[in-house]
């Protein structure tokens, strides 16, 4: 009896290729099955033998070697080599919308002996056919660009009418504008007061470096990470304090659109978003923070070495049986060099340090009556600024109107930007000046917001040290001591150099006097209320009235 032989599989092997613009048209719209769909149809009536499908959601603008499913598909089509295939897809847009890169792609395909058919239209390699084809393939870019132009536009008159039109920032998200008309950004919690913090504590100076504000923002859940391991890039972080929308305004310089009041909420004022450009410039640069930061060491880098006056040095000693956290000294020539300091014996000696910078009952009044006359010291020159910056403004409206006639009447091209440059800075100083004015007097009940944070700390500078993180920590140090504290090899710190609130609380407390006793301090016999001024506070602690 003959064996039989085994029957060979002759019918024609094909490949579909599946295309939508985007992820949401791939998720909303169902466009990827649909075209899936009618190209099996295709193949099951023509007798082809589908091997596997290539989908993609991408822009079909560019470079088609930029598609992950398409570089796929030539991938699978090298790994065959010599087998023949045909290549189905739904319709010519679908292929290519760019007349250059279809003609690249038919090559691609014809150098790896592929076929390739479309469902809504034939191809033909006849003079004739090349010519409709690529008349066919310039119609598919003209229409895309058109589209393209159309949606640029739309974008830019929105700019231009104050809202943002790109991805939300961080911190905000996208509602439906009340009364219609699109989308708006609003504050979105808890991410909107976390960026304010990062914002005004660079600002502030509470952030010296990007490094810092990069480490507050990692530390923070609610953050999103650009890494998998919890960090960000420094980019990132440099990204997000350059953005001017989260100072309220919009602007895109790609479309010639200057920066101009957004209909958005900011979360920082236009003078704090320029005093951040100005640091990240240089133009007011804090002194660079430590990258090598370990929370385990909170006075490194703050305390220095009695002998040279450097920053001292911290780390871990492994021993016997445990590890022993030390400070030292690491300069060279330096006679203290390498004499490693117990953690807890610098530490101690600090923290009693700040512990004796908590005023009695009696000096936190004067700290009090301070407060309010500084109070009335501005208030009353609230007036007189608000005048002077009315005139900085007439004056930057005028600069702008002289520029404007002179960019008219300039011919020049490397002229005309300089004119332009100086435009821009004109309207960011007038956003500026118009922020002062408005904000010149401050309102009512600010006094007391103010005196409860400040007192706060005047009151606890140990307590708020003792339970705060690491950068609150950092923020104690620079708010208490206007210099480094000093160490000394015999195990004592040098005289601390206090900032102001706390010298003068100081000062006070050395002179002769008789104190009050503790409780509220009795004000003249009077049905009326009367606030005392820090003079007057002075006169009645020191002589004991």
């Amino acid at each position: 009896m003959a064996k039989e032989k085994p029957i060979q599989d002759t019918s024609t092997k094909a490949l579909i290729y599946c295309r939508v613009s985007s992820a949401k048209q791939r998720i909303d719209g169902g466009g990827l099955e649909s075209q899936e769909q009618r190209c099996r149809s295709y193949a099951d009536e023509k007798g082809y033998q589908v091997e596997a499908v290539f989908p993609d959601d991408v822009s079909g603008g560019g470079d088609f070697m930029n598609r992950p499913g398409m570089r796929a598909m030539l991938a699978y089509l090298d790994a065959q080599a010599g087998k023949p295939y045909v290549v189905i897809f739904d319709d010519l847009k679908r292929f290519a919308r760019d007349t250059e890169f279809h003609i690249k792609l038919r090559r691609e395909f014809a150098k790896r002996g592929a076929l390739v058919e479309c469902l809504n239209f034939k191809l033909d390699d006849t003079p004739e056919g090349v010519f409709i084809e690529t008349i066919m393939a310039a119609q598919g870019q003209l229409e895309r660009e058109q589209n393209r132009r159309q949606v640029v536009q739309k974008m830019k008159a929105r700019v231009e009418n104050g809202f943002w039109v790109f991805r939300a920032p961080v911190g905000y998200k996208y509602v439906a504008a009340k009364g219609g008309g699109g989308k708006i950004l609003v504050p979105d919690e808890p991410m909107a007061s976390v960026v304010r913090e990062a914002l005004e504590g660079y600002a502030s100076g509470r952030f010296v470096s990007q490094a810092e504000v990069q480490r507050f923002l990692e530390r923070d859940p609610h953050f999103p990470k650009d890494k998998k391991d919890g960090t960000l890039r420094p980019m990132t972080v440099k990204r997000l304090l350059s953005k001017v929308v989260y100072a309220g305004y919009v602007e895109a310089p790609k479309w010639g659109v200057s920066v101009r009041k957004g209909e958005h909420e900011g979360l920082i004022f236009f003078e704090t978003h320029q005093r951040i450009l100005d640091t990240i410039e240089g133009k007011k640069r804090a002194p660079a923070a430590r990258k090598d930061f370990n929370e385990d060491f909170p006075l490194r880098g703050f305390v220095t070495c009695g002998c040279c006056g450097n920053a001292m040095t911290a780390a871990w000693s492994k021993g016997c049986r445990k590890r022993y956290a030390y400070y030292r000294c690491e300069t060279r020539g330096c006679e203290a060099k390498s004499k490693s300091v117990p953690r807890a014996k610098m530490e101690t000696g600090f923290a009693d340090i700040l512990k004796s910078l908590q005023p009695t009952h009696q000096f936190f009044e004067i700290a009090k009556a301070m407060f309010r006359d500084a109070w009335d010291m501005r208030m009353n020159q609230s007036e007189a600024q608000r005048s002077e910056w009315q005139r900085q403004l007439k004056a930057a409206e005028k600069q702008i109107e002289d520029l404007l006639d002179r960019i008219v009447d300039a011919t020049r091209k490397p002229v005309i930007a300089a004119y332009e440059k100086r435009l821009d800075k004109l309207e960011r100083e007038k956003i500026v000046l118009a922020e002062r004015i408005e904000k010149a007097v401050p309102p009512k009940g600010r006094l007391e917001e103010c005196m409860e944070l400040s007192l706060k700390f005047l009151s606890s500078p140990w307590e708020i040290y003792e339970k705060g993180s690491y950068a609150l920590r950092q923020t104690v140090l620079r708010l208490a001591f206007v210099e480094p504290l000093s160490y000394h090899p015999n195990g004592v710190y040098g005289t601390p150099h206090l900032s102001f609130p706390f010298k003068y609380l100081e000062n006070v407390s050395g002179q002769k006097r008789e104190m009050v006793p503790q409780g509220r301090i009795e004000l003249p016999t009077s049905p009326l209320p009367r606030v005392r001024s820090t003079t007057e506070l002075l006169r009645r602690l020191t002589v004991g009235g």
